[in-house]
């Protein structure tokens, strides 16, 4: 296998990922996101989209999309630990989670900084709206705020379970609040939750 890496949140879901599941050893290749590495051959052969991560499969077959690649390592690596989930019910939660997530805070709150902060580097590469950045903000931020109400009392956002949909959100979460989108302090359940994640060790992935 080989891990095309990058800066950004996305590849560092998957670092993190693996760094949960006790997953190391997979060779890694820098693609040069700022240079624009990934929006060229040969990279776009490999990954139509041009986004990164990517995982090369030994069969030549190619993985995009960070929760496919976190799926197939989970079923993939060591035996005895998951964070997707040993029973349907498990899987199913914390794929439901995950989808919230991406849907209600880390699309909005990555378009936020696509058509505000980061313009200069993706006006010519995807469609960009500026006049709707600070909304997509926004709408990120109330997502935040919707999650703080719903995990009060847990360790985790599946209850003891750490799972992808953790990892998801604390590092866009953390990425973000480094670029004019800071974790509002009003939030405890989240901001608890935060620091529980930060002190994990994966959290330097």
């Amino acid at each position: 296998m080989l891990f095309y890496d990058s800066i950004g949140p996305n590849p560092k879901v998957v670092r993190m990922f693996m760094a949960e599941r006790g997953i190391s050893g997979i060779p890694s290749e820098t693609i040069d996101l700022r240079g624009g590495e990934n929006r060229r051959e040969p990279f776009l052969s490999r990954n139509p989209s041009g986004t990164c991560p990517a995982l090369s499969l030994d069969n030549g077959m190619v993985l995009a999309e960070i929760t496919a690649i976190c799926e197939y390592l989970d079923e993939v690596g060591p035996p005895g630990k998951t964070l997707i989930g040993k029973t349907p019910e498990e899987r199913a939660e914390t794929r439901m989670w995950a989808r919230r997530i991406d849907l209600h805070i880390l699309e909005p709150m990555a378009n936020g900084f696509r058509y505000t902060d980061g313009l200069k580097m993706f006006e010519n590469r995807i469609h960009c709206i500026p006049a709707a950045g600070a909304d997509m903000k926004a709408i990120a931020q109330e997502g935040v705020t919707w999650m703080d109400g719903l995990i009060g009392g847990r360790t985790f956002i599946c209850g003891e379970r750490l799972t992808l949909a953790d990892i998801l959100l604390f590092v866009f979460l953390d990425f973000f609040a480094g670029i004019k989108q800071p974790l509002n302090d009003a939030n405890k359940n989240i901001v608890a939750w935060y620091g529980r994640m930060k002190a994990r060790p994966s959290a330097a992935a």
